[in-house]
């Protein structure tokens, strides 16, 4: 029986309609997640990293990736495919009132599931003010103020290990070298931002130095966003402690290397905590200028090769393409905490607030991008496996000097002079 053409078109179309609402029905529903990072500002370059690197675990998560031997890798999606993640990157300039209305913005209007943030801890606190009380998912990746987690709260995690864990970490290295080396380490200044990460990273400083009986001889603040540091260094200078730790981040650490070198004055060492230090950007920016300074962190590209292969894989597929460099002990952090979250979504079966957040603060987690290889979150929501190495710059590259089981490298110590190099 022959349909007639006007038939024809409407058994076409009705075709196409069925079909069309089939399609829809398997369409993947968007969990939203939001990454809330410096976008501009002083740390800039190091927000953009983060978000950049939750994207790249985003990617991981989304598509099949059997060459990853990642959780979720092999999939795609989550929970059989009913799920895909959206990031909604957000920008805090850097301001902790900005961080708090952005959090507001993203949970209310944007609707996310969870947010990732912030980089700088003085933005973090506000923005996980925010999810507290809505009783919304944050998860922190890299904020290392350890007040962070002595809050009480139900709905924050965070992944790094804090300045209270690197400050015990330092000075042990400096009982290390006075015993090993015979390095007389006897004298300690502390350089830190005048903010929330900042000041709690010289308060632990000072804590740890009390108890391994250093010194303090120089305690010096600054504002950051600085665009002179000369009184500050000028300060460090005149006491001329043994050792310094820095708590600086992105242009305000390349500012104080520069400015220790326009007073030509170097201690016998430098130690940064995490940030900064750590920027692949940063380093590449200073050059030689970088050598020989130290700092803490959880990931290189050369401790990766190592001990973390997957990550690599990770990082060359979905991170560089992107930032144009490796990742870096900052970034990373927050890609991890994308994975645990995702985790946890996927043994939930799908985004109950509660049920992930149940499963986040009792599970452990396999973390192929983490040193220790795993994320165990505490009854306080910081991971009690965290772990970072010391590392020095040779030439943009992170040689590792402590612990010993990482060690790689022997220290240059003291500092080259400025005039010597």
């Amino acid at each position: 029986m022959k349909l007639s053409k006007r038939t024809a078109i409407v058994v076409m179309l009705v075709l196409y309609t069925a079909l069309f609402a089939s399609a829809a029905a398997f369409a993947a529903e968007e969990i939203k997640v939001g990454a809330l990072f410096p976008l501009t500002g002083p740390a800039a370059v190091s927000g953009q990293n983060c978000v950049n690197s939750v994207l790249a675990a985003a990617d991981v998560i989304n598509t099949k990736n059997p060459d990853i031997k990642a959780p979720l890798a092999a999939g795609e999606g989550l929970v059989g495919g009913k799920y895909v993640i959206k990031i909604v990157p957000a920008d805090h300039q850097g301001k902790p009132d900005v961080a708090k209305s952005e959090a507001e913005r993203l949970y209310n209007q944007e609707k996310v599931f969870a947010v990732i943030g912030c980089y700088n801890s003085s933005a973090t606190k506000p923005a996980s003010a925010v999810a507290e009380r809505a009783k919304k998912i944050f998860l922190c990746g890299c904020s290392s103020s350890a007040a962070l987690t002595e809050r009480g709260y139900k709905y924050f995690f965070r992944h790094a290990p804090t300045d209270a864990i690197e400050s015990v970490e330092f000075v042990d290295y400096i009982a290390y070298l006075n015993k090993e080396k015979n390095a007389g380490i006897k004298t300690l200044g502390v350089i830190y931002e005048n903010t929330e990460f900042g000041k709690h990273a010289a308060d632990e400083a000072r804590k740890a130095a009390k108890r391994a009986d250093l010194e303090i001889v120089a305690d010096v603040p600054f504002n950051n966003g600085a665009t002179n540091l000369n009184s500050e260094v000028q300060k460090l200078k005149s006491a001329n402690p043994d050792a310094v730790f820095g708590a600086a981040l992105g242009g305000d650490y390349s500012l104080w290397v520069r400015t220790m070198k326009q007073v030509n004055w170097l201690p016998k060492i430098a130690i940064n905590y995490c940030t900064g230090y750590q920027n692949p950007a940063v380093q590449k920016e200073l050059g030689s200028d970088g050598n020989f300074f130290m700092g803490g962190m959880g990931y290189s590209p050369e401790l990766a090769k190592k001990f973390m292969p997957e990550a690599i894989k990770i990082q060359d597929k979905y991170y560089t393409p992107r930032s144009k460099q490796p990742f870096d002990s900052d970034s990373i952090q927050e890609a991890v905490m994308l994975m645990v979250l995702a985790q946890a979504i996927e043994k939930a079966g799908g985004p109950d607030t509660e049920k992930v957040a149940k499963i986040i603060q009792t599970d452990e987690f396999p973390s192929v991008m983490s040193l220790s290889g795993r994320v165990k979150f505490s009854s306080d929501g910081q991971n009690a496996e965290a772990l970072s190495v010391i590392t020095q710059l040779h030439e943009q590259k992170y040689q590792t000097v402590f612990p010993l089981k990482y060690k790689d490298s022997e220290p240059t110590l003291p500092m080259t002079p400025w005039d010597k190099r």
